[in-house]
C-alpha cells in the first residue's frame, strides 16, 4: 500500500463516532444533550465519567493507531499527517455533515504516540484544571495551548514545533464558543445537568 493512501485512511479511522455511538446506546442523543459537542465531555455531563472516559479512549485510540499507522510505514512526517488527518476526520466528519467533535481527545492520542511525556501528561493536566474549574473547556483550552511548550521544552525540530502548533491552533479555533462561554460565565458544568 502506497504510504499517502495512509493520509485518506486516517481521515477515515478519525470519523469514527464514538460519542454518538455510546451515547444512542444508552437512549441519548448527544448532538441534542448539553453543549451539543459529540465528545466525551458531553457524554460526560450526559451519562457520567465512565461513558466520557470510554469515549475518551476510543477518539484517543483512533488517532494513536492512525499516528502509529504513519509512523512504522514512513516516519515521522508521515506520522504527523496521518495524526492530523485523523483529528480532521474526527472534527470535520465528511459522513456527518462535517459536524464533529473539537479534537482534544483526538490529539492527544496522537501526541502518546508522537511524543509519549508530552501525550502522558496531557490528560493529567487537563484532569487537573477541569476539576479544579469544573469545566472541561477551560482544561481542554489550557492543556491544548501548553502542547507546543512541551515541544519547545524538549527541543522538537522545528517543523514538528510547527505542525504540533498548527494542529492546537484548529482546536483551540472548534473552542471559539467555549471562550465566549467561558468570559460571560456561562459555560457548561462537566457535572450531569
Amino acid at each position: 500500500m502506497p504510504a499517502l493512501l495512509l493520509i485518506p485512511l486516517a481521515y477515515v479511522l478519525g470519523t469514527f463516532p464514538s460519542a454518538t455511538l455510546i451515547a444512542r446506546a444508552h437512549g441519548i442523543d448527544i448532538s441534542a444533550f448539553g453543549s451539543g459537542n459529540p465528545g466525551a465531555s458531553n457524554v460526560t455531563r450526559a451519562l457520567g465519567w465512565r461513558k466520557g472516559i470510554w469515549v475518551y479512549v476510543l477518539d484517543a485510540l483512533k488517532a494513536a493507531v492512525a499516528t502509529w499507522l504513519g509512523l512504522v510505514v514512513d516516519g515521522r512526517p508521515l506520522a504527523y499527517a496521518c495524526a492530523i488527518a485523523a483529528v480532521l476526520g474526527h472534527m470535520f466528519p465528511v459522513f456527518r455533515r462535517f459536524r464533529g467533535g473539537k479534537g482534544v481527545a483526538c490529539g492527544s492520542g496522537a501526541l502518546v504516540v508522537l511524543h509519549p511525556l508530552i501525550g502522558a501528561a496531557a490528560p493529567l493536566v487537563w484532569w487537573t484544571i477541569s476539576k479544579v474549574s469544573r469545566t472541561a473547556a477551560l482544561g481542554s483550552i489550557v492543556t491544548v495551548a501548553l502542547a507546543p511548550v512541551g515541544l519547545a521544552v524538549l527541543g522538537r525540530p522545528a517543523w514538528e514545533y510547527a505542525a504540533t502548533a498548527a494542529l492546537c491552533a484548529l482546536i483551540l479555533v472548534k473552542h471559539w464558543r467555549n471562550f465566549g462561554r467561558l468570559i460571560r460565565r456561562e459555560e457548561h458544568s462537566l457535572s450531569r445537568s
